[in-house]
């Protein structure tokens, strides 16, 4: 498998990596610039010439993939035997200089309910790249000309819009490390939701629109269904960020949006 079907399949199965290209070559070199390398935690497709050269570009992508590293990287190396290395000498005589790209597992949100809130935060959500999961139970709130008049139709991310009539089926179906935004119109769809979510092995995180009253009643029948303290305290509820404390539907889905944005950079490394 070649560099390009790797990062493809690397892609399909949730598995960041980097790449890294032979973007500058002086004088000699194992290989020609523009030659690639696809890392990832345990596999390594393609190759910009072996040797110490490819080793520290391999050490490099891997610690870039622990720290979940977004932004790209020049990396300069001397092929030379006075040299510092710590793979084996290269004494080829020229300098190369390779670009390493990390290319992040794409993020996943899913919003349960999509009314008034729920519409707004499609709206946000759907300009960035991410894989955007919308749940409702009712048909009407997922028609077609709603969700484009929603901004929808030109959307960054990728929308997976799902009519069910019972939401929480859908939490099977939800990639690994995927945020769940609860939020219907109906507390008893929230409430088995939320149950059903802290029961899904997978799931990265649950947040729950609603009062501090709602969610007095909810850890009630929580514990009462068999959760512990531990599981509850994977629910977040009020989401958003404090600092925002208006009520009109926009107000509360850009106070969501910041709020899960800044979730999904803080699970990048665990991704």
């Amino acid at each position: 498998m070649d560099w390009l079907d790797a990062l493809r399949t690397l892609r399909s199965q949730r598995i960041p990596a980097v790449i890294v290209t032979l973007v500058m070559v002086r004088g000699h070199a194992p290989r020609n610039g523009g030659a690639k390398m696809v890392v990832s935690p345990d596999g390594i497709w393609g190759t910009v010439g072996g040797g110490n050269l490819e080793a520290t570009a391999v050490s490099r992508a891997r610690a870039m993939l622990a720290a979940g590293a977004a932004e790209p990287e020049l990396l300069p190396l001397r092929l030379n035997d006075k040299a510092v290395t710590d793979y084996g000498v290269q004494c080829c005589g020229g300098e190369v200089t390779m670009l390493l790209e990390p290319v992040r597992v794409v993020p996943s949100v899913a919003v349960f309910g999509i009314g008034h809130v729920g519409i707004e935060l499609a709206r946000i959500l759907s300009r960035h790249e991410l894989d955007l999961y919308l749940v409702d139970t009712r048909a009407e709130m997922l028609a077609e000309d709603r969700l484009r008049h929603a901004g929808l139709s030109d959307a960054v991310a990728r929308v997976h819009v799902r009519h069910a009539p019972v939401p929480e089926s859908v939490l099977s179906e939800l990639p690994a490390g995927a945020h769940v935004l609860v939020m219907t119109h109906d507390h008893v769809e929230d409430l088995a939701i939320v149950d059903q979510a802290l029961r899904t092995d997978g799931i990265g995180s649950i947040g729950l629109i609603g009062s501090s009253a709602k969610w007095t009643r909810f850890r009630k029948r929580l514990v009462e269904a068999g959760h512990s303290e531990a599981d509850l305290e994977r629910v977040t509820t009020p989401i958003g960020i404090a600092e925002v404390t208006g009520k009109q539907p926009a107000v509360i889905a850009v106070s969501v949006a910041a709020r899960i944005l800044v979730q999904i950079e803080q699970a990048a490394p665990a991704s």
